[in-house]
C-alpha cells in the first residue's frame, strides 16, 4: 500500500535531522595571560569568600558555648 504523504506546515522542521551544515565554527582564540589571571582571581576570591563565611560562620553555629541570659528574663 501506498502511503500519501500529506503536506504540513513547516515541514522543513521534519527534515531538519537529515540536514548536516557544512560550515564549520570558526576556531577559538586563545585567551590570554590578563583573561587567565582574572578568572583565577575570581575563582580564588569566591573560594576565599566561602572559606571566610564558614570559619566565620562555626561559632556561631557550635552548640558547646552557654546561652546568653537577657536582662529581660532575670529576675529582680
Amino acid at each position: 500500500m501506498l502511503r500519501r504523504r500529506e503536506p504540513v506546515p513547516f515541514a522543513f522542521l521534519a527534515e531538519a535531522d537529515r540536514f548536516r551544515s557544512n560550515v564549520t565554527p570558526p576556531p577559538r582564540e586563545r585567551a590570554s595571560v590578563g583573561r587567565l589571571a582574572g578568572r583565577w582571581l575570581l575563582g580564588l576570591t569566591i573560594v576565599a569568600g566561602l572559606v571566610g563565611s564558614l570559619v566565620l560562620g562555626m561559632p556561631a553555629l557550635s552548640l558547646d558555648h552557654p546561652a546568653p541570659q537577657s536582662r529581660a528574663s532575670g529576675g529582680r
